[in-house]
């Protein structure tokens, strides 16, 4: 197995840049409700796996133009976003990758992307590199792969390496228990590993193969634990709701998608998240200041079992403030993909 990343000065210097930029967009964030913290936006829904679990993929869309890509990440500059996250289906299958996260950088925006990592190899981490990209996620679900899915460590171990090796960008693997996860203590193996070279670690639960969210059993929970131990090493601060949602229980919080996050579409579309697409299914280029008000007020019934981990960060910024005045609806949360520590 190969040594620990290595922390070369260029390294440290990139490192310590991005921090005081996040740091400079959290304190916005806290002086200022009036943009989007975060906008996960998707450029290619096809996906080279097909993992049992996962409704965020299919076998044939085209890749959006990159025009048109581009006009939506200028738009979403426009409106102050401050972390724009590059997800799919599998967003490496799009052709002109690094010009989106390049026009992303442009605007001085954070530039993030979530990806299986099996078309990861030295030289498109390099180009990555090049491109400016702040933060790369992979998410592995087992050590061997199953038919549950093929994101496994014997298979992107080495892709691990190389991005040890080469990447600039800050790295965090995810690892996962609950439904269909064969052996739970792989989770422990993922993390270990990823830390070993130098990476944060996170873990995740899944729904089993109906769809359901169930309690973690006892081995579940006794990983789940463990890898908590680890918080001081992971990428991800904001986890109190995941007590809740470990033992299938609702949260209560204030939930700001469609104004501190969006979800952004193939077809350009403003979603709440990707369990909720359909709501409010506005078209980015006619989105404003006014819809992201609006949101921000507006209470989503779904969010006491909402699993997403990303918007209960983003809207834990404001968990404080500014009552929400209005209730909406949006269709029931089925389907429910990853939650993340």
């Amino acid at each position: 197995m190969s040594a620990t990343r290595q922390q070369t000065a260029g390294r440290r210097l990139k490192a310590a840049s991005r921090k005081v930029r996040e740091l400079a967009l959290v304190g916005h964030a806290l002086t200022s409700t009036r943009h989007p913290v975060m906008a996960q936006i998707v450029p290619m829904r096809r996906c080279n796996l097909s993992c049992a679990y996962c409704n965020e993929y299919d076998e044939v869309s085209n890749p959006v133009p990159i025009d048109e890509m581009l006009r939506r990440i200028d738009h979403l500059a426009r409106l102050g976003t401050s972390i724009i996250t590059i997800s799919g289906g599998e967003p490496l299958l799009h052709p002109e990758l690094d010009q989106i996260i390049a026009r992303i950088r442009h605007h001085g925006r954070l530039a993030g992307m979530i990806t299986n990592g099996y078309l990861l190899v030295s030289e498109r981490i390099q180009r990555l590199n090049k491109a400016g990209l702040d933060h790369l996620q992979i998410s592995i679900d087992n050590v061997q792969p199953d038919e549950i899915s093929k994101k496994s460590l014997k298979v992107l171990d080495k892709k691990l390496q190389w991005l040890a090796e080469y990447a600039d960008f800050h790295v965090n693997i995810n690892s996962v228990v609950g439904g269909g996860i064969k052996n739970p203590q792989d989770a422990l193996t993922i993390g270990r590993r990823a830390i070993d070279l130098g990476f944060t670690s996170t873990i995740g639960i899944i729904h089993d193969g109906d769809g359901q969210l169930k309690p973690l059993g006892g081995e579940e929970r006794s990983v789940w634990n463990e890898m908590r131990s680890w918080k001081k090493k992971n990428y991800s601060q904001f986890n109190q709701f995941q007590e809740a949602i470990a033992n299938a229980q609702p949260n209560d919080w204030r939930c700001r998608a469609g104004s501190r996050y969006l979800y952004i579409c193939e077809d350009g579309l403003v979603h709440y998240c990707s369990q909720q697409r359909g709501f409010p299914g506005v078209p980015l280029a006619e989105y404003t200041k006014a819809d992201l008000k609006r949101e921000f007020l507006t209470e989503k019934t779904c969010a006491p079992h909402c699993t997403i981990s990303c918007v209960h960060q983003v809207s834990h910024i404001d968990h404080w403030r500014a009552p929400q005045i209005s209730t909406t609806t949006p269709g029931a949360a089925a389907g429910l993909i990853n939650i993340q520590l």
